[in-house]
């Protein structure tokens, strides 16, 4: 099913580009963009964390919110210290979640005997009882003591909302006879008559109180993370679209070459090309995984980052055929394609980045579909396009486009026995063809030659 329009404040981000940057899982079992992110430390923050990163923001005030409110925790970040402890959030969302006995009598009578009963005949449901109380009595207290630290009086962004509603929901009557000490020596009657208040009568606006806590935790990981891999924070620009880095680099390499994009309305296409290997894929997945941690309101991974906010994000990477379904690989690309065009022609802001299109066919037909894609492509406003292709013979007719396309390479360096790569965007067209040496360079040649050495000495191996 191909996707149709979404919320104005939503990025719209598909199932393809979510498997292409490997947002929530990893084809080789690596950890996924997620795990990069997450330092969560409850399975609520963690859920929380995950549903930020399904819905990214469109829109620059939502986006600017939470930068706001990331900027603010990594600068304050002791004070977010002082958060619940995974004890008192988890023993208190496992105690809203169990199945236990209810004393929700107004019959004084009724309650007396009923709390006999629980404490006589029903011991581990008592203990359970004191266990999920003390966790939500630290809970509260944690909460309390989290939201009168002076410097929190009034955080901006996403903070601000969410502290009031916090202060708010804590300033319950219920909520203000928690005491400020340990409540695991009071007696039988008292503990059940503070668990028929907790369980009973608030368990409602516990819920609101543990679900303001997760927002938090997602929002202290999403700092954190930008903090711990040293991201920066980009700048969210207005008017027509338009993407300028420098610096830019995949979060993932441990050493990588950083380099520059630069996609407005003068160059909105970039066309890139380059030998396999040479860096292609990985500069597409850079910028496609930079911009999509820009619209969560992250750092991003480069020196700097400057954006006008897009409305949809596609790429078109790792592209398969669908057997079951009998569709092949090229029509798998020209659905692929077709997506993109139908956000285009909604008058979407599109972002779309397409590694080597049109592969599942001749050159010919390749050759042709790429250039009236891209043709097409140069003459709408307000989208921007990353192009990859081995088709160096479309750099004549492209200078036709020269207004709105922006030709670049990487290169492999053909001196020494082995190819080598420094994996640096330069200006222009690439006209490096290496298949061959590559083949020679892997030994396959020697391989399948009756008389090479390579394959005598296979033989008498074997002998």
């Amino acid at each position: 099913m191909l996707p149709g329009p979404i919320s104005s404040d939503i990025l719209g981000i598909d199932s393809h580009t979510v498997k292409d940057l490997e947002i929530f899982e990893s084809d080789t079992d690596d950890a996924s963009l997620f795990d990069f992110c997450n330092r969560t430390r409850s399975v609520g923050g963690a859920v929380v964390l995950r549903r930020r990163m399904q819905n990214p923001w469109a829109s620059g005030e939502r986006i600017e919110f939470t930068q706001q409110a990331i900027r603010y925790i990594t600068e304050w970040r002791a004070l977010f210290n002082q958060m619940p402890s995974v004890y008192a959030v988890e023993g208190t969302q496992n105690y809203l979640q169990e199945i236990l006995p209810n004393l929700d009598f107004r019959n004084r009578l009724d309650f007396v005997l009923g709390a006999f009963q629980v404490w006589a005949n029903q011991d581990s449901h008592y203990f359970s009882i004191v266990r999920g109380a003390q966790a939500t009595c630290r809970l509260i207290q944690a909460l309390r003591a989290f939201v009168t630290q002076p410097s929190l009086k009034k955080p901006p962004g996403e903070l601000g909302p969410l502290l009031q509603r916090l202060r708010a929901h804590l300033s319950r009557p219920n909520f203000r006879l928690i005491p400020d000490y340990d409540v695991g020596a009071w007696g039988t009657w008292k503990m059940l008559k503070l668990d028929q208040i907790l369980r009973v009568k608030e368990k409602d606006a516990l819920n609101r109180l543990l679900a303001i806590n997760y927002e938090l935790e997602a929002l202290v990981s999403m700092a954190d993370a930008t903090c711990e891999h040293n991201f920066s924070i980009p700048e969210i620009c207005t008017g027509q679209m338009q993407v300028e880095a420098e610096g830019l680099y995949h979060p993932y390499l441990a050493n990588p070459v950083a380099n520059p994009v630069a996609l407005n309305q003068q160059h909105r296409i970039l066309f890139l090309t380059g030998p396999n290997m040479a860096g292609k894929t990985t500069y597409l997945r850079a910028f496609a995984t930079a911009l999509y941690l820009a619209h969560l309101g992250m750092g991003v991974p480069a020196q700097t980052f400057r954006f006008v906010p897009v409305q949809w994000l596609f790429s078109s990477i790792s592209l398969t055929d669908d057997l079951r379904r009998g569709v092949s690989y090229f029509r798998a690309e020209a659905l692929r394609v077709k997506a993109v065009a139908e956000a285009v022609a909604r008058g979407e802001r599109v972002l779309a980045l397409m590694d080597e299109p049109f592969k599942g066919t001749n050159v010919k037909d390749a050759f042709e579909a790429s250039l009236a894609i891209l043709e097409r492509f140069s003459r709408r406003d307000n989208c921007l396009f990353m192009f990859s292709s081995h088709l160096i013979e479309l750099s004549d007719d492209l200078q036709r486009l020269h207004n709105q396309v922006d030709c670049r390479y990487f290169e492999a360096v053909e001196t020494g026995e082995r190819l080598l790569f420094d994996y640096r965007l330069r200006p222009g067209i690439s006209d490096q063809r290496l298949g061959m040496r590559v083949l020679r360079e892997e030994g396959i040649f020697d391989l399948l030659d009756p008389n090479s050495d390579t394959t005598s000495v296979t033989l008498q191996t074997a002998l």
